[in-house]
């Protein structure tokens, strides 16, 4: 297959973790690729992706402001070629108490995990719904089914996009755009490190393999399923979530992510 006939794939997050895995799995299954993270590593990540019969453009550009998701749109766009998928996996996250966070900081996990997102989404989802097709998978979590002492903004913001992603599943319905939300749990990737999680029992616990995750979302992105959990703890985690008190959930949470609870 000639590089022109494939379509793009647009990957965001993709310097590392869920999603340059994503993006390596999209480029094995047919698809050029505009990846996008706000940091440089986007560029050794391209070097990563490359090959022959692949066509890859990495964008660096911070996607929690207006002006970062139109650089990454406006990349795509002017590539000449059809957009198939939306991989939004971009996310930020931050630990420690609410009240103890700085506003900046909890503001730029709202700005990135939702507001970001959803302009993202807007932009791209019209043209799908416009020619009727297309691919969407946002990276959600199984955080959003939790209450997240010591990650309250964090797992807000999971909450809004699990049940955004059911909600313009529905509106789509009788189109040949999919939406599919990928909710993984904790995963081996730098999110601990960055989200200052780091002195906690979650970040420094075993987690899933992140080109497992990826396998899990993508293959539910092709197949044009809805929601996916990664891994049967995961979906045991997320069961019980339905039956607990929600004042037990934030205490168990507690005791994962509370600051000094990795030594505890």
């Amino acid at each position: 297959m000639g590089t022109q006939a494939r379509e793009l794939a647009i990957v965001t997050g993709a310097s590392t973790g869920i999603g340059f895995e994503l993006a390596k799995l999209a480029a094995d299954n047919g698809f050029d690729l505009i990846i996008c993270a706000d940091e440089p590593e986007i560029m050794v990540a391209k070097s990563k992706l490359s090959r022959p019969g692949v066509f890859v453009e990495a964008v660096e550009a911070d996607l929690s402001t207006k002006e970062g998701v139109d650089k990454l749109c406006d990349a795509a766009e002017g590539a000449g070629r059809e957009i198939g998928a939306l991989i939004a996996n971009a996310g930020r996250g931050a630990g420690k108490a609410f009240l103890d966070q700085e506003p900046a900081v909890w503001r730029k996990v709202v700005d990135t995990n939702i507001t970001g997102t959803l302009y993202l989404i807007h932009r791209i989802g019209r043209k799908f719904r416009d020619r009727n097709s297309g691919r969407i998978l946002i990276t959600g979590s199984i955080a959003g089914f939790l209450p997240g002492a010591f990650q309250a903004v964090y797992n807000g913001t999971k909450a809004f996009i699990d049940s955004f992603a059911d909600a313009i599943r529905n509106e789509l319905k009788d189109t040949k755009v999919t939406v599919t939300c990928l909710m993984p749990g904790a995963t081996e990737t730098e999110f601990f490190e960055r989200a200052d999680l780091m002195d906690t029992k979650i970040g420094t616990m075993k987690k899933d393999d992140a080109g497992f995750v990826a396998k899990v979302g993508f293959d539910a992105m092709m197949a044009g399923e809805g929601d996916v959990i990664s891994g049967w703890k995961n979906k045991l985690q997320v069961a019980m979530s339905h039956v607990l008190p929600s004042g037990m959930l934030a205490e168990q949470h507690r005791k994962q992510t509370e600051p000094g609870s990795a030594s505890s």
